[in-house]
């Protein structure tokens, strides 16, 4: 078949929620909604100013009719349309944020606001109100930076769902395959479905990691492509590998897929590198990805305040809990076990006790009912269970005594889980990783699907938040945290 007739066969295959998610996406809509909510914007700024008469009273010989304001209406939004284009707000950027598109939106409004006000007063100084137009490029930044909101959010739904997405195939599991991987595992808005993953060494990696199967290697690509109905291929191989990249780039190229190679200068992620010059010749350095001393104080005094706040509006339910568990179940309260935190150093996990007495000692029996993957042990419906504690695992309460260890500094709000010294023992050198930072009562892989995940997607997500760890994403996690709590999806 030939790359017209595939592309032709995919096209058809496309749903009306895909054409919706199209047209949401499409840079010429994007244009028509913002020409529209400029003209909004000033229309409801003249009625703010000489209608409501918002902040300052008009005098009647001030009165300006609307229809005055027409052409400097259109020539506005001609200017704003010029200025937007300029500063890129209309290139859809896949994976840009929405503080970026702002950006660009105030950037451009600014501009052309200033062009505008230099030549009202340039010929009418005095013919229009300056607090109008202070009204128009305020309305002018809510408007368009709502609807971009608003248009991502819609992206981000139907992404989810799997409307609209890329199928993609990896080529290569080394540390950037699974660079990228971690990042489509906890991106999943971006658009883009990993069907698997090819190695170009038969005997190199395992048969999976992850959610992400291993399809054979680069002699049955073609293949592989065409049964997969593959749309994109990211390479991650070496860049000195020149032979084999052409020939996945021809390969692609015969069944209808649009390679992309990433760049992998020393394996190094764009925000490991430290750009410097010595008399005009650039130096390239290497720093290790970690939370600087700045960075650790914010996230330190967010833990200190949370766990707080947490404390004092929970420590009536706490109570109920405690007496709870005392009225179900023979033995204490609370239930400590050793874990490993940052830089693997054990510390006491404070947790309200959720099992019997003794049931540590069944879990040898229990091995063979192990419902996870990986150095992992979980069972769904475990029988160690008491009645209080089967409640309080399935809305994850059994963790909150651990806002302990967050105010004792060995734990975070955020983070990674704790895992225990047995399990670690069994991990593999890339998923250590995840041991680098303080572990966290609640994390990434916890509101991306929680134990429904497989240990190595669990991995992949840590590394992710450590890897591009911000305030406001720890913000997030804890916001996306509130309903998962109540819903309990994935808790065992």
């Amino acid at each position: 078949m030939t790359r017209n007739a595939q592309t032709t066969a995919r096209a058809g295959r496309t749903s009306d929620s895909g054409t919706l998610l199209q047209m949401v996406s499409s840079q010429w809509m994007l244009i028509f909604s913002d020409v529209l909510l400029i003209n909004a914007a000033f229309a409801l700024s003249y009625y703010l100013r000489y209608v409501v008469q918002l902040f300052r009273a008009v005098d009647q010989v001030n009165f300006v009719p609307y229809s005055a304001y027409v052409g400097l209406q259109l020539g506005y939004t001609v200017m704003l349309m010029i200025t937007l284009k300029l500063d890129g707000a209309w290139t859809l950027r896949r994976g840009a944020s929405w503080l970026d598109e702002v950006y660009t939106v105030v950037n451009g409004t600014t501009t052309g606001m200033v062009v505008v006000l230099v030549l009202i007063f340039g010929f009418r100084p005095l013919a229009f109100s300056r607090l109008l137009l202070l009204y128009v490029s305020v309305l002018t930044v809510l408007f368009l930076s709502f609807s971009r909101a608003i248009r991502r959010a819609i992206e981000s739904r139907l992404r989810r769902r799997g409307i609209g997405v890329e199928r993609t195939l990896i080529v290569g599991a080394g540390e950037v395959g699974r660079a990228v991987m971690r990042t489509l595992v906890a991106r999943p808005d971006l658009g883009y479905q990993v069907v698997g993953f090819v190695e170009p060494d038969p005997a190199e990696g395992g048969q999976a990691i992850g959610r992400f199967r291993r399809l054979g290697g680069l002699d049955g690509l073609h293949t592989t492509l065409t049964e997969h109905e593959v749309s994109k291929v990211i390479i991650t191989l070496p860049t000195t590998d020149h032979y084999r990249i052409r020939r996945i780039i021809r390969d692609c190229r015969q069944a209808g897929a649009s390679p992309r190679i990433v760049p992998d200068f020393l394996q190094l992620r764009f925000n490991q590198v430290a750009v410097d010059s010595l008399g005009g010749i650039p130096l390239l350095g290497i720093r290790e990805i970690r939370l600087g001393r700045g960075p650790r104080l914010i996230k330190r005094a967010l833990d200190i305040a949370g766990a707080v706040v947490a404390l004092l509006l929970f420590s009536p339910l706490m109570t109920l809990i405690a007496i709870a568990i005392r009225l179900d179940s023979k033995g204490p309260v609370l239930f400590r076990q050793e874990r490993l935190g940052e830089k693997e150093r054990p510390f006491p996990v404070i947790k309200f006790r959720s099992m019997r007495l003794g049931a540590d000692d069944e879990k040898a029996a229990l091995m063979s009912m192990n419902e996870s993957d990986g150095p992992v042990f979980k069972i769904k419906d475990d029988p160690r269970l008491t009645r209080v504690g089967r409640l309080l695992r399935k809305t994850s309460l059994d963790e909150l005594p651990q806002l302990a260890n967050v105010l004792q500094g060995q734990m975070s709000l955020v983070g990674p889980r704790p895992p225990l010294a047995s399990e670690v023992a069994q991990y593999e050198e890339w998923q250590r990783r995840r041991l680098t930072v303080k572990p966290g009562m609640t994390g990434l892989w916890q509101v991306s699907g929680r134990s429904d995940l497989t240990f190595d997607e669990m991995c992949l997500l840590d590394i992710y938040y450590i890897e591009n760890w911000t305030l406001w994403l720890d913000v997030r996690i804890i916001l996306r945290t509130i309903p998962v709590f109540f819903f309990g999806k994935g808790a065992y």
